[in-house]
């Protein structure tokens, strides 16, 4: 099965940026739609932007504001999250779909991500 390795997370404050990586065991990751979603403490885990081959899509919460992209040469996917807000922090997570369809069926451990108001 896909591991899935996410780095990045840490303590910034408002208005400030990060980028998360997800680094992915398998070469045929170029194939997988990656997504990355986010848990807040207390709430649901929600979705914030996915990639396929071509295509990307994120939640209103962040347009603008966040960009995913990926390097298959390395196996890894970034989120790169510029005007950071308090209401983003959260546990973040990469996810792989990795047999077709639409869900996502292979998950990392997370990384935390706290913004300071």
């Amino acid at each position: 099965q896909v591991q899935l390795v996410e780095s990045g997370g840490g303590l910034v404050q408002a208005g400030g940026s990060l980028r998360l990586s997800c680094a992915a065991s398998e070469r045929t990751f170029s194939g997988y739609t990656m997504g990355w979603f986010r848990q807040a403490p207390g709430k649901e885990r929600e979705f914030v932007a996915r990639i396929s081959w071509s295509s990307t899509y994120y939640a209103d919460s962040v347009k603008g504001r966040f960009t995913i992209s990926r390097d298959n040469a390395k196996n890894t996917v970034y989120l790169q999250m510029n005007s950071l807000k308090p209401e983003d922090t959260a546990v973040y997570y990469c996810a792989a779909v990795t047999r077709g369809g639409t869900e996502y069926d292979c998950w990392g451990h997370g990384t935390q991500v706290t913004v300071s108001s």
